[in-house]
């Protein structure tokens, strides 16, 4: 949902049919009479070969007929599919430089596209349907928007829906956009998962691992591109082994394209419930075990750093508890304070020299939220500010006019399922929508641009 409400619109701009064509012939066909055009990717991002060979997918749930996927550009000929990036492409740099392509409002953006028919784009071939990213992502957002376009629901695996037959599967000319996206980083965070999506995965979907593993997150991540959506938090519930300790995860999140990062509790892409040792329970502590918190911190840095990720700041309790140490608010502001510095080192140490270009979060959750009020300073000014709603709903605080300053901009935590006090709502999505759509306008228009993650518990049913 977060997704959906983040992403620019797509636009149409002049549509390149011939002269006296009928909107038939200008259309580009993608299978038809029992044949399909092929399939390229020119270039070598796993992404965006594995989201070349979704939209070939496709093609064929609704044609029935699966399209080559070609291999090498001297062998191309007649209608194709062309997808790639910009600037990693020759094919379509060449159709760029020639006038053929359109890519201003695209070149140079983020998570960007173009999907552009054009006809005669060099010699042996007919005509192209052109899949152009300003990035990785930007690519993968074109096939899944041609395959949107054709019939193929985002949520055809997840909630079954049905993908109509056809034997004749067009895409219009033209030239279609979209991007950049309103809202940088947007995406989910699985939690309460010990209700539906655990159970599920470890008993039907995944029992090879028993879990929620690479088989499930797979298709997590399909979802999430679909949608177009960018960034997740696994599940971390204590019914559900840690993210990365099935080590094809990662792999997983990184073969899809797929920002990960850890909740608003969970600093440095930690999962403190399994894997901090419970009988150490009360070392989980910076004030009198800095040393070893910090060991913690660092093997993860250290492990997934060459990821792409979004690293939250601060820290809490094992368990979405009161950060540990005692103190007075004031106190642990200071501590806080302490807290960014050293995790920052780690950053420097592990992931970039420069901290400040490594994506990072702080989210004020619930009593966290006074002591950040009570910071003289604040965290870092790269930082986004990610803020909470109050569970139920409402956004507890907006940026003011010195916070919209910041380099890190904000961003916000949403509730679609909540457990906890007062009131559980879980499988019974209780937030009207109209309340959504009022509290993320609000948030867009007061600056939080940046981050956007909303706790859909188990998926099911809040989509």
């Amino acid at each position: 949902m977060a997704a959906a409400l983040a992403m620019g619109g797509v636009s149409v701009v002049g549509a390149q049919s011939p002269a006296g064509a009928s909107a038939e012939t200008a259309e580009f066909l993608l299978a038809a009479d029992g044949r399909a055009a092929c399939v390229y990717v020119d270039g070598a991002d796993k992404a965006v070969v594995r989201a070349a060979e979704d939209l070939a997918g496709d093609i064929e749930r609704i044609s029935g007929v699966k399209p080559e996927l070609a291999r090498k550009a001297s062998t191309l000929s007649g209608d194709i599919v062309l997808v790639g990036v910009l600037g990693h492409s020759a094919l379509i740099d060449t159709l760029v430089a020639r006038g053929k392509l359109e890519v201003q409002g695209v070149s140079g953006e983020w998570e960007s596209h173009v999907v552009q028919v054009v006809d005669d784009p060099w010699p042996g071939v007919r005509r192209a349907l052109v899949i152009a990213g300003s990035d990785p992502r930007g690519a993968i957002y074109g096939a899944y928007t041609v395959s949107e376009t054709i019939g193929v629901s985002p949520w055809y695996w997840w909630a079954d829906v049905p993908v109509k037959k056809r034997n004749r599967v067009a895409f219009p000319a033209g030239a279609h956009k979209q991007g950049p996206p309103a809202v940088k980083y947007r995406g989910i965070f699985l939690n309460d998962e010990d209700w539906g999506l655990q159970p599920w995965a470890a008993k039907t979907f995944e029992p090879e691992t028993g879990d929620i593993g690479p088989k499930t997150y797979a298709k997590i991540c399909e979802l999430l591109l679909r949608l177009k959506a960018n960034t997740l938090w696994p599940a971390m519930h204590p019914s559900t082994k840690a993210f990365n300790f099935y080590a094809g995860n990662k792999l997983v999140a990184d073969a899809y394209g797929i920002v990960m990062g850890s909740s608003h509790a969970e600093p440095m892409l930690r999962n403190n419930v399994d894997e901090w040792p419970h009988e150490r329970a009360s070392d989980y502590n910076y004030v009198t075990n800095r040393e070893g918190v910090l060991k913690y911190w660092e093997e993860r840095a250290q492990a997934n750093g060459r990821f792409e990720n979004v690293y939250t700041m601060g820290m809490r309790g094992i368990h979405d508890g009161a950060m540990p140490g005692g103190g007075t608010l004031a106190e642990k502001a200071v501590r806080l304070a302490q807290i960014f510095a050293d995790q920052r080192e780690l950053l420097k140490k592990w992931v970039n020299p420069d901290p400040t270009k490594v994506p990072q979060i702080f989210c004020p959750y619930k009593e966290v939220l006074e002591i950040y009020r009570r910071m003289p300073a604040g965290p870092p000014d790269d930082i986004t500010l990610v803020w909470p709603d109050d569970n139920f709903g409402y956004v507890r605080q907006f940026s003011n006019a010195k916070e919209r300053a910041r380099a890190g901009g904000a961003g916000v935590y949403y509730h679609v399922s909540y457990w906890g006090a007062p009131y559980d709502y879980l499988w019974l999505c209780t937030t009207p929508p109209a309340l959504i759509w009022e509290e993320m306008t609000k948030a867009w228009e007061l600056g939080a641009r940046n981050f956007w993650i909303v706790n859909v518990g188990d998926i099911k049913p809040a989509e």
